[in-house]
């Protein structure tokens, strides 16, 4: 097996790429994605016939914006149907109820000719690079299959030439685009994943844990990646991860999952500095301080219990079987996604910041 090639630095950018990158929209303008209300559920069947004996909730009323250019970091557990919503955005699953614009065309109700057109403008960049890659298929071939599908993005004659640029883009040797996905390390297929995403010159990359299965030395090597070609092309990112430290890294705004529903959204140094969300107080204090004696010990926050099912969820609050601070009300008025204590919006009746500020 040939040695592992050694990425080499991102070259300045190229124009043939980024000339086709549209600017950031201006302040105030639409946002570049609305998601409002989304629901998505998948039919629970009994082993028997198979018939549907219920359903498994696990997107559950799901709200949030992304403006061109901007980042949006999606976090929580497993299971909290952080990869649901991104799937249901990008038409692999579908929506049950709500409403996902982007550009100001509705896509829940696209036809698939048409949602293949607005394709174009959304890609994704998947967890596992090792899966996620034809390991048949040379690096050119999956880069380029894109435009087999879209031949009108780039001609024919230039595809070779567009692959060498992208792959130099992305810090990879132009000369290994002949090379299986085999010859390269977990990093560097992660990149080519990238390059990938980056061929149909999307306007916005959904990144579905895309760093989770690297070394954290590779990790941030990919997420600085991911920060210049934001600035050089002027990207927009869904960001979905379970490492809170890696979305303050890259992040505007986030948005904190659980059970199917946004808990919590502020923007990331509001999130950090003051989360009122008992469930997002808990993730925080699960994240190791690499400086704890610049600040004022506190308790961790275990969480007890497990995470309920999502056939069978809790009434109105989804966390009030393992918060702390759950009283009857929680059981029986479901909790708003609001501005609380004049901050941000918190879905929590006893919302409070670490310093005891109630409401």
């Amino acid at each position: 097996m040939p040695p592992n090639p050694t990425p080499t630095a991102p070259s300045a950018p190229v124009s043939s790429i980024s000339s086709l990158i549209p600017p950031a929209e201006s302040a105030g303008a639409a946002p570049l994605l609305s998601v409002r209300d989304l629901q998505t559920s998948f039919p629970l069947r009994s082993a028997l016939l198979r018939r549907v004996v219920g359903e498994i909730q696990a997107v559950a009323g799901v709200s949030f914006d992304i403006p061109a250019g901007g980042t949006l970091g999606l976090v929580g557990e497993s299971g909290s149907g952080k990869s649901t919503v991104a799937r249901t955005i990008i038409g692999l699953e579908k929506a049950r109820s709500g409403s996902i614009v982007f550009e100001g065309e509705e896509l829940t109700s696209l036809p698939k000719a048409s949602m293949r057109r607005v394709r174009r403008q959304l890609q994704m960049i998947f967890q596992d690079p090792y899966a996620s890659l034809n390991p048949r298929a040379t690096v050119e071939q999956i880069i380029s299959e894109a435009w087999e599908i879209h031949p009108d993005v780039v001609p024919r004659n230039r595809h070779r030439a567009e692959v060498r640029d992208l792959l130099e883009r992305v810090g990879l040797n132009p000369d290994h685009a002949k090379r299986y996905p085999h010859q390269f390390s977990g990093g560097q297929r992660q990149r080519i994943g990238i390059a990938r995403a980056l061929a149909l010159r999307p306007k916005l990359v959904i990144c579905d844990e895309a760093v989770s299965a690297l070394d954290v030395s590779v990790q941030a090597q990919v997420l600085n990646l991911l920060a210049d070609l934001r600035r050089d092309l002027g990207l927009a990112y869904l960001f979905i991860a379970h490492d809170l430290s890696v979305v303050r890294h890259i992040s505007d705004q986030v948005a904190v999952m659980y059970l199917g529903r946004v808990v919590e959204t502020a923007t990331q140094d509001e999130l950090f500095q003051r989360p009122l969300h008992p469930y997002t107080q808990a993730l925080l204090s699960a994240v190791p301080d690499p400086k704890p004696w610049t600040k004022p010990e506190r308790e961790p926050i275990i969480i007890g219990g497990d995470v309920p099912s999502p056939a069978d969820p809790p009434s109105c609050c989804r966390f009030r079987t393992r918060c702390w601070k759950a009283e009857d009300i929680c059981a029986e008025q479901e909790p708003v996604l609001e501005t609380r204590l004049d901050r941000h919006p918190t879905a929590c009746h006893f919302a409070t910041d670490l310093a005891g500020a109630t409401r």
